[in-house]
Parts: C-alpha cells; sequence; structure tokens
C-alpha cells in the first residue's frame, strides 16, 4: 500500500540493522496492587516476538499459554521490555520461572496483580531508534541541505505529529491476501488467533486508505465538514455540534483529532464530505469491507493524527568529514528517541521523516 506522506523526505537510511537499532519500553502508568492470582512479569526480549516470550513464561511456570496475557505485541526485530501477566490462582510465584531466561529473553520484575494485563491497556510506549547510513535519496539537493530539511521536519514532527498509519507489521507478509480469501470462502483461518489477525489487518487496510487520502488533501490535521473527533489522549469521540473557532481552536492545540474508520457494521457516525470521502475510499476495499460487516465486527474509529512525545534526536558522523558526506558510502546514522501512546507505531513517525529499509 503506498501511503501520503506530509512531504517526500530527502534522505534514506538503514533500520533494525542492529538489534540495539529499535528499543522499546513498555511504560503501565499504573503500579501494580502487590497482592491477587495474577503475576506479572516485566521482561527483555531480543530476537523472538512476544508470542514465543509467552509461551517460554508457560512452560517454564506450567501453565496453559491462555492464561498468559499482555497488552500489546512488541517486535521481534528489536530490543523490547515489556510486562506479561500469567494466570496462577493460589499458587505461589514458581522459583522454575527462572528457566525461562535465555539470551533472548531476561525477567527483570516478578510482582503480584489482582487484574490479569488487557489489550492496550498500558499508556504508552518509549522509543530509541538508531537509522544507519544516511544517504541522499535523490540529487536534486546536497547532504547538508537534507540534513537541514529533515530538522525542520523534525521540529514540525514534535508540534504537530504524523498521520496515524498503521504500520507494516500488522498486515505480516500476506494477511490482507489471506483475508480476502477468506471473505470469498477460499481460505479458512486455522484458529482464533489467526481470525484475529486477519480481520484486524482488513480493517486496518481501510483506515490506512482513508487516512492516506486525507493527507493526500491535506485534511488529516484539519476538520473536515462532517468529522467525528477525539479527545486527544483518551478513546472518546464525539460529533461536534459545529465547526467554529473553538473547535478549530482545539485542533491547532492538539486537544482534539479528526477520526478515521475502523470498518465495520452499525453507524460510522460521520456525515456530509467525510462520510462520502470514506465510503468512496472503503467502496475501492469492497471485499475487505464487506467482509467484516458479514463477520460481525462492530464499527469504531481512531485518530488521524499521532502526537509524537518527547521527540530527541542527534546524528552520528561516522568518522565521516562534513566536506565528503555527498560522496560518503557511510553517510552519519541519526539517533530518535520519543513516546508514543498505546496501538501508535514507530514507523508512522519514520514514514513521514525518511525512506527506510531493513536488511
Amino acid at each position: 500500500m503506498n501511503l501520503h506522506r506530509t512531504s517526500e523526505p530527502l534522505l534514506r537510511a538503514v533500520f533494525k540493522q542492529q538489534s540495539a537499532d529499535f528499543c522499546v519500553d513498555e511504560e503501565l502508568g499504573f503500579e501494580c496492587t502487590g497482592e491477587g492470582e495474577h503475576i506479572w512479569v516485566l521482561i527483555r526480549k531480543t530476537g523472538i516476538n512476544t508470542q514465543e516470550a509467552a509461551q517460554r513464561l508457560a512452560r517454564a511456570a506450567g501453565i496453559p499459554i491462555k492464561n498468559v496475557y499482555w497488552s500489546g505485541l512488541k517486535d521481534k526485530h528489536g530490543v523490547c521490555r515489556q510486562w506479561l501477566s500469567l494466570h496462577m490462582p493460589g499458587r505461589e510465584i514458581p522459583p522454575a520461572l527462572i528457566s525461562a531466561e535465555s539470551e533472548a529473553l531476561v525477567i527483570e520484575a516478578v510482582k503480584r496483580n489482582v487484574r490479569k494485563l488487557s489489550r492496550g491497556s498500558h499508556r504508552a510506549n518509549h522509543f530509541s531508534i538508531r537509522l544507519r547510513n544516511l544517504q541522499l535519496a535523490s540529487a536534486s539537493c546536497t547532504m547538508a541541505e537534507a540534513i537541514t530539511a529533515l530538522e525542520n521536519n523534525l521540529q514540525r514532527v514534535q508540534q504537530q505529529g504524523v498521520p496515524n498509519y498503521f504500520g507494516e507489521q500488522r498486515f505480516g507478509f500476506d494477511n490482507i491476501a489471506k483475508a480476502q480469501a477468506w471473505f470469498a470462502r477460499e481460505y479458512r483461518p486455522r484458529n482464533t488467533t489467526e481470525r484475529g489477525l486477519l480481520l484486524s489487518a482488513a480493517r486496518s487496510a481501510i483506515f490506512n486508505s482513508v487516512l492516506t487520502e486525507r493527507v493526500r488533501t491535506d485534511s488529516w490535521n484539519r476538520y473536515l465538514d462532517g468529522d467525528v473527533m477525539n479527545l486527544n489522549g483518551s478513546a472518546s469521540v464525539f460529533v461536534p455540534g459545529q465547526c467554529d473557532e473553538v473547535l478549530l481552536q482545539r485542533i491547532s492545540e492538539g486537544d482534539i483529532h479528526a477520526t478515521g474508520p475502523m470498518w465495520g457494521r452499525g453507524d460510522m457516525r460521520t456525515s456530509a464530505l467525510c462520510r462520502e470521502l470514506e465510503e468512496r475510499v472503503a467502496g475501492h476495499l469492497n471485499e475487505l469491507a464487506t467482509g467484516l460487516i458479514a463477520h460481525n465486527v462492530d464499527a469504531s474509529r481512531r485518530s488521524l493524527r499521532l502526537p509524537v512525545q518527547a521527540l530527541h534526536y542527534r546524528f552520528l558522523m561516522n568518522m565521516v568529514p562534513p566536506q565528503d558526506m555527498n560522496n560518503s558510502a557511510d553517510g552519519p546514522d541519526l539517533e530518535l528517541s520519543f513516546a508514543l501512546p498505546s496501538g501508535a507505531y514507530a514507523t508512522a513517525v519514520l514514514h513521514d521523516l525518511i525512506e527506510y529499509t531493513s536488511p
């Protein structure tokens, strides 16, 4: 899917060349109670996905995998710290839990809590990213000019946020094709986990397509007649009574954001130009839109704009003299750190800044 950008990047780089180039630290936003039948485990994982980490903890604790819960799936290719909870009523913390540890999985803390972890329950994710070997994406400017433009874009992102695209990891290798085949009764998901992944991919594809149209028409961070708005930092959405100066000021300040459709059955709540745009885009993905409704997925809304908090950056020159950067095969690196709310993707930030490839 070709996602529209707010501006075309002048630089390209290598992403995730090493595991340490992509670090994620999950912030719960609350404290465990210290008692209860759920054992919460803070892990640091490298080179394995969240489901594999959960399986290792389940084996070590002697419980079925269905009794292990997490708030969000974390990338396999990186160093990620996150919490998982194990439902173990009436049992002490098993000493054998330590047997789950390896180079790929380290247990950093174990606590008790009265409740299990639920999807999307953590407050934020903190990212530390290294983009290696910056190179010019075109010959239209010098490296110095491209770096200046990138710094200007970084300032813009810090102030205005980025389009809230779902990242490529949401779609796997062929989840959209499998969803289309499933909806056409030519494929059957292997289990409930795959079923959920295919439904999520289908909804995300429609949302990204609507958002890319809003970016193309420069209305992703503005009010479009008939919009449904989201209150920043919450799942709350509302239909404004009218578009007035107060509403426009709240949008400008980042207090509220326009939303896009998470397609499904039920009223999307939009009207006028917004409804027309969403129905037109969904019409181009009709097999996905009708399939979601047929499988009883309920409609909801998602913010089109993603605020980026605590954004910091620095360039590492890799011993290349500035006068030689234009001709160097080993360009400077860029280190980024920022925080995003639960459910957002770091690649949405990178996509708006730079072209990147992964080994």
